[in-house]
């Protein structure tokens, strides 16, 4: 605040009234995702955001209730034997302290890269199948009939379509019209709040005419006041049971809020994002929030785009957007009587299937089968197994494939181009390569270590038995290997060994600083011998060909190490 400029107050203003508007609708109806009656949304969207503009690195990000983490928190307890309905809002409540604790001692040991773990892919596809998910849970209200719960698309299909029948039409029709106001002022007036408009207009129709006497389901009753402070029930039996969706929301709702943080600080070119602060600052915003009844919050998509498209300039637009909120639990919760659970509907439905992300997967079935495969595997198992499996399978998959990636990396033969002293790769330049049937050349991309060295040395043993009983020189470029495990070392040693004995010299090219330190440290660059490395490949072609010596310069810089021999 002492930096505070004058200039940016009427942006903070603007953004900080129109979120705050924004949030009202939104935050009721993602309450009602997570289970929560409506008013729970609003307070969700009260004191996390307070905390935050104190506490984050984000000039514009936009925190409160989310449908994704909503939708988690309903699959979450969901599967848990609650009671009844105060025993689910303090389980949710609850759920935000045990999250956010989660996110502040990440943050605290610094592990802001746990997110680097959930891939593009991953997050596409199970955003994609979520979004889905979360539209058609909202189909009870849009239809105005009772539809059982669920999280997998088969059972949530199952359960409309036989419910199709008992449809309540008055309810359909309000709804379709809510989403076709609220879709048309996001496409023809796109800086007024379509959400709001379709509340207002929505509970206008059902208290002028009646239709709450007719069927029309409203919000009803909304409690007057701003949330009291007190602890959260703490019940040590469902910790073990909470825990695994605890960390999926943690990791999830730091996701969110880095990648639309980013995006916007990509945007400006400043105020860089700290990602360890982030981590702290939800933390402390879902701890202290659930001092005061929020469920699990972090930072919105569409909320932090409409902060930043009405000028926000720092987190000063985040504290409007609370008094906003807290004067309208204060004052104007009794507007929101005769507000239709279908209205509500229409705007998680609206919001959500944007979520819903054509252009990528597109783009990797063009360019990256094995990634879209990812995608697509991601995506299905969060609509057939459910929101928490899917993605963890998900990343259990991303994983599984980044391993199989680096236990098969590129190998590449080398040969020498015509006139030249590049030695490239010959499957990229075969019209102009020279090959000597006494040399064998290859360059490995990758850390050669236990995953992958049994890889390498098949490799290599195929191709110098491909070369014939002519094979003299094997020169390794090692350009591209940044560290050897002990247990390739152990597999060098072997090579080295049975090479020699097929009377092979093996001759080492363009190793880097921190490989020629293991190759000193680990005794093999003794073993491979001191006149068997060099700088450049053709430097290690040229001295085998013409018999010549290295030059003392070539001698120091190929052996250099910042450790000893042993």
């Amino acid at each position: 605040m002492p930096g505070y400029k004058k200039a940016w107050l009427p942006g903070d203003l603007a953004a900080g009234l129109t979120v705050g508007i924004l949030l009202i609708p939104q935050g009721m109806a993602y309450a009602m995702i997570a289970g929560l009656p409506p008013v729970f949304g609003l307070y969700a969207a009260l004191v996390p955001q307070l905390v935050y503009a104190l506490t984050g690195t984000s000039r514009q990000l936009a925190v409160g209730p989310v449908a994704m983490d909503s939708l988690l928190v309903a699959s979450g307890l969901g599967a848990l034997a609650l009671t009844g309905i105060e025993e689910y809002i303090a389980m949710a409540v609850f759920l935000a302290l045990f999250m956010g604790v989660l996110q502040l001692a990440f943050g605290l040991l610094r592990m802001g890269f746990l997110v680097n773990f959930l891939s593009r892919p991953v997050i596409s596809g199970f955003t994609s199948a979520a979004a889905i998910i979360i539209g058609l849970s909202q189909l009870k209200h849009l239809l105005g009939v009772e539809i059982p719960g669920s999280n997998r698309i088969q059972q949530l299909v199952s359960h409309a379509a036989a419910a199709l029948p008992d449809t309540h039409l008055p309810t359909l029709g309000l709804g379709l019209a809510g989403i076709a106001l609220i879709v048309g002022m996001k496409k023809w007036v796109p800086r007024m709040p379509g959400s709001l408009a379709g509340v207002v207009a929505g509970t206008l129709a059902v208290f002028l005419l009646g239709w709450d006497q007719a069927g029309v389901k409203i919000v009803g009753a909304v409690p007057a006041g701003l949330p009291e402070f007190g602890l959260p029930e703490l019940d040590m039996e469902r910790v073990s049971q909470l825990f695994p969706i605890a960390l999926t929301l943690a990791l999830i709702a730091y996701m969110e809020a880095i990648s639309v943080g980013k995006a916007v600080e990509e945007k400006h070119g400043k105020n860089r994002i700290d990602a360890n602060q982030e981590l702290r600052a939800l933390g402390l915003s879902n701890i202290l929030g659930s001092f005061f009844q929020s469920y699990p919050t972090t930072g919105g998509f569409s909320r932090t785009a409409v902060n930043d498209q009405n000028g926000a300039q720092t987190p000063l637009a985040s504290v409007f957007s609370a008094l906003v909120v807290g004067a309208t639990l204060l004052f104007l919760t009794p507007l929101f009587h005769y507000l239709p659970n279908a209205i509500l509907a229409a705007v998680i439905m609206v919001a959500v299937f944007g979520l819903i992300d054509l252009k990528y997967p597109r783009e990797l079935w063009k360019n990256r089968k094995d990634e879209f495969i990812l995608l697509l595997a991601t995506f299905a198992l969060t609509l057939g197994l459910g929101i928490v499996e899917g993605i963890l399978l998900g990343v259990l998959f991303s994983l599984l494939l980044l391993v199989y990636r680096i236990s098969k990396p590129h190998i590449a033969i080398l040969g020498r181009i015509r006139g030249t002293d590049y030695f490239k790769n010959i499957n990229r330049f075969s019209d102009d390569i020279e090959e000597f049937p006494e040399f064998l050349i290859l360059r490995f991309d990758g850390q050669l270590f236990f995953g992958n060295k049994d890889y390498f040395r098949k490799e290599l043993v195929k191709h110098t038995r491909q070369k014939g009983p002519d094979l003299k020189f094997v020169i390794l470029n090692a350009e591209a290997i940044s560290y050897i495990d002990s247990s390739a070392v152990y597999m060098l040693r072997a090579l080295i060994r049975d090479l020699r004995r097929d009377g092979i010299r093996l001759l080492l090219a363009g190793a880097i600083g921190p490989t020629r330190d293991i190759l000193f440290s680990s005794g093999l660059a003794e073993e491979i011998g001191r006149e068997n490395q060099f700088v450049r490949t053709f430097e290690a072609f040229e001295h085998c060909r013409t018999a010549t010596g290295k030059t003392e310069m070539e001698r120091k810089v190929s052996t250099q190490s910042a450790r000893p021999p042993v």
